[in-house]
Parts: structure tokens; sequence; C-alpha cells
């Protein structure tokens, strides 16, 4: 194989590396690919209550799941003085408190967080299984009017969907009327969803009771919802009980589908489950942060991340050095422009970025000028190279110093900043710029000087973008597109823009 191509599959492994592990960070791990997006977060906490009467006791509580939609970021569990652990039955998760004794009235509190990821949706997982409900006990009357409803909608339906919708309706009405038999009997002490749950199980319609919340702005002291799930034959379909409209309402989030209860206690009465939430709009890097501490998100846990805080400022700023990186290799390949050093202007980005650009621009054009003046005076006395450099070095120095204090007394304290620049490498241009100009003249000094000056200020300029200063440190994976971009450039052996201009007379006629 060619170093051509090589280079263009070495190339194209980089650059298809670094987009795919972005878009797998952004599309899986839910990383936000702009700076200043916001998610919004609920704090849900469910306060359960009842009266212990000198037993054992035990709290079992169904457990939401995340879901697409709605992922869990966060989940603690408050009892003073109860055990507990967690069980998963029939792929359902509850949680189970214990105690072997206590009396009076208890509450044991279950809080988590959930963020929205994208519209309401079913969960993932679809259950298999129809809810089973125990049978009530009606009277003659009533499994009179209950198969008379089941009859009329069966009469009204084409498919178990409609069935369902037409029965809801009919039972609707009859509970609405005044002095019918009515179906809920206040001592089965059931809810619309379970009466209703009755008469699609009689009718041999596959369905089950969907337990959860609506995520408005403020909840407090609310029960949970209660919704219909039927099974048509080839998929799950939520139905409201009450409007026996089709489809998940808007913010719901899905706390039980299926199961006998949402809340089962031994050992007490009078068992109660209220739910509260407000609503936050949390940054959304710190969210998916807090949602991917899980075992499949490996790619942060070995990331940047992982690092104490004061190295993670440190490399924020070293991962913007691959950016000023690709703006030299733009200049000087494309365009053609001659600086002093390869990369030299970079280190002179790094440093305007922390002395804003104009103070920059000014104390760099400061040091040079008195360096290159300075530098002339050493050369008549016949140093080695070493030596004058030193010499120079130390007049940089000692002049950073004196600009230092001058501008604190003046109350310029961004000028407090310049001990960032380079001082080696600045050194090191003065002397560079120095022998060009015993060769070459001034004129090449000034070619050098403004072409190193432009390249900063534009590799400046893309290094303090948010955008890219968001990517940068947050999808360190570019850094291999970048990489792979460079090599490519590496290949480009055509006409520079500024060779337009050379080669201009040769053309004219």
């Amino acid at each position: 194989m060619s170093s051509r191509a090589q280079v263009y599959l070495l190339a194209l492994v980089f650059i298809a590396s670094g987009i795919g592990l972005t878009l797998y960070k952004h599309f899986s791990l839910n990383f936000p690919l702009s700076p200043g997006s916001l998610t919004r977060v609920w704090e849900v906490e469910a306060k359960i209550t009842f009266w212990a009467t000198q037993h054992a006791i035990t709290v079992d509580l169904a457990l939401p799941q995340s879901q697409d939609a709605y992922p869990i970021i966060d989940e603690t569990f408050t009892a003073s003085g109860y055990g507990f652990d967690i069980r998963k039955v029939e792929e359902q998760r509850r949680a189970i408190w214990t105690r072997r004794e206590a009396n009076g009235q208890q509450t044991l509190y279950y809080k988590l967080k959930i963020a929205r990821q994208g519209p309401s949706s079913l969960p993932s997982a679809a259950l298999k299984v129809a809810q089973i409900p125990d049978k009530l006990i009606w009277t003659p009357a009533q499994e009179v009017t209950a198969n008379t409803l089941i009859t009329q909608a069966h009469a009204l339906s084409a498919d178990p969907s409609s069935f369902a919708s037409q029965l809801l309706k009919l039972l609707n009405e009859h509970e609405s009327v005044e002095g019918s038999h009515s179906l809920n009997d206040p001592r089965h002490g059931v809810s619309h969803a379970n009466l209703a749950l009755q008469l699609l199980t009689r009718a041999g319609v596959g369905s089950h009771i969907v337990r959860g919340i609506s995520l408005a702005n403020r909840v407090h002291n609310e029960a949970a919802s209660e919704l219909l799930e039927v099974y048509d034959g080839r998929h799950w379909q939520i139905i409201d009980p009450v409007t026996a409209t089709f489809g998940l309402p808007v913010d719901f989030f899905i706390w039980q589908r299926g199961g006998d209860s949402l809340l089962e206690i031994e050992g007490g009465r009078g068992s109660k489950i209220r739910f509260s939430l407000i609503s936050n709009d949390l940054p959304a890097k710190n969210v998916a942060l807090m949602h991917a501490q899980e075992p499949n998100s490996a790619l942060v846990d070995f990331n940047i991340y992982s690092l104490p805080v004061e190295k993670q400022a440190v490399f924020k700023l070293l991962l913007l050095v691959p950016i000023g990186a690709l703006v030299v290799v733009l200049f000087r390949v494309f365009i053609g422009i001659r600086t002093s050093g390869t990369f030299m202007p970079v280190l002179i980005a790094m440093a305007f970025m922390q002395t804003t650009l104009l103070t920059g621009v000014g104390l760099l054009t400061t040091l040079v000028i008195v360096g290159l003046w300075i530098r002339s005076y050493l050369s008549q006395l016949d140093l080695l190279m070493v030596s004058r450099i030193a010499a120079v070095l130390i007049v940089v120095v000692m002049l950073m110093a004196v600009l230092s204090v001058v501008s604190y007394k003046l109350g310029l304290e961004q000028m407090l900043n310049m001990t960032f620049f380079p001082m080696v490498i600045l050194a090191w241009t003065i002397e560079r710029l120095s022998i060009t100009w015993e060769e070459d003249g001034p004129r090449e000094v000034a070619i050098q000087g403004l072409g190193s000056l432009t390249v900063a200020i534009v590799a400046y300029m893309a290094m303090t973008n948010a955008l890219i200063g968001h990517l940068s440190y947050n999808f360190p994976e570019l850094l291999l597109a970048i990489l792979g971009i460079i090599l490519l450039l590496g290949q480009y052996s055509g006409y520079r823009l500024n060779e337009l201009f050379r080669f201009n007379s040769a053309i004219e006629p």
C-alpha cells in the first residue's frame, strides 16, 4: 500500500471514529452539541403514610423504571428504623420496607429525579401478559347490567380497540345516570379504571391498568392517575377510562404497568400514597453526567470528567491547542502566510486568551519591538548565541515585570495577565526575527511578524468561540476527526492563494 493510500485510510478511520463517538455521546448519552442547553428535570416525592398496629410491618411499593422519554437519573429511599431492600418481581422492581414492630402513624418517602429526553412514550419493554383482577361480587341486577353493556359495546364495535372505546363510553353514561344500578358499589372500594378492567376481562379483552403521574410544573399531595392499556391483537394501546380517548397524555410519567397494586402493606391500616413534584431547568451536560453513572457508560467513566476539577481546567485549555494547529495548517497550506516559527501563533493565541485580544496585541508588539532593539545592540558585542538569547529572555522578563507594576498602578488589571506569555518562545522569536533582519532585511521581518500576528488572531477567535470550546471539552473524540483532516491537508501540493499575486505578472499580456 502506497503512503498516499495509507494517509487516506488513516484519515478516514480517524474522522469516522471521531464523528461516530461524538454522535454516540449525543444520541445515547444525551450530551448536548450546543453550549447553554438546558434539560427539564422533575424531582418527584412519593409519600407513604399508614397506621401501624403493633405487628410486624411489610411495605411493598412498585418502583418506576427508566423510560426512553424520561430516564431516572437519581433515586433515594428514606425510612428511619426500617429495613430496606429492592426486589424484582416479574420484571417489575419493588421496594420493600420491613420492621419488627411499630405503633402509630408511620411515614416513608421515596424520591427520584427524572429528566425529559423526548415526548411521552411507552417504555421500550412491552408487556405480554394481561392483568387478571380480583373478581368483584355483583348482585344479580348488576350482573345483568354488566352483560348488557358488554353486548351493546360488542354490537357497536369491530375490533378490540373500538370495543374498549365503546364499552368505556357506555359505562360512563351508565354510571352518570341517577338511580341506575351502579356497578361501582362503594363497598367494593374500586376505582373507575378498575371497574372498566373488570368489564374488559369479563369480555375477554386483554388489558391492564397503567398508573402514573402528570408532570405539571408543581404538583402537591396528588394521587396517582390511572389509565387502561388494551391489547388489540398486535399492540398495546393506552386509553383514558374517563374520556375513552386513545393515546398517552402529554408529560405523563408511567409509574407502573400492570401488576396487582401500586402499594401493599402488611401490619398496618389506612395506607395512602401521595405524590408531590417540582421541575427545574438544569444544564444538559450535568444531567447527562448524572445519567451516565451506569455500567454501560464507560466512555464517560474513562474520560476527562473523571479527573480532578483542577486538572480538568488544564485540559480544557490544552484541548483547544489542536484547533489553533488546524488554523495554522490552513493558513500555511492554502494561503501561504509565512510565520515566525511553525506553531508560534498558537502559543500567542493562548496568551491572548488570558489578556484579551487588544491588550495582548499591544503587549506583544511592545515586547517584540523593544526586544529587537536590545537584540541589535547585543549583536554588536559579539556574544555567543546561547548567551544572547538568555540576555534577551532576562530583558523580556524585566520588561514584563515593569509593565505589570505600571499597569497595576494605572488600574489596568487586564495587563497583569501578561505573565502568561510564553517567555522563552518569545525570546527565541526575537532572536529569529533579528537573524531574519540581518539576512533578509526588515521587509521579511515585517511579513513574518504580521503573518504570525494575523494567524494568532484568527486562532484566538476560533479557540474562544463558545461552540468550539464546548465541543472540544465535552467531545474530545473530535480531536480524532481533526487529526484526520490535518493528515488530508498534508497531502495537498497545489497552488497557494498568495501565489496568485506572485505569478500575476507572468499572466499579464
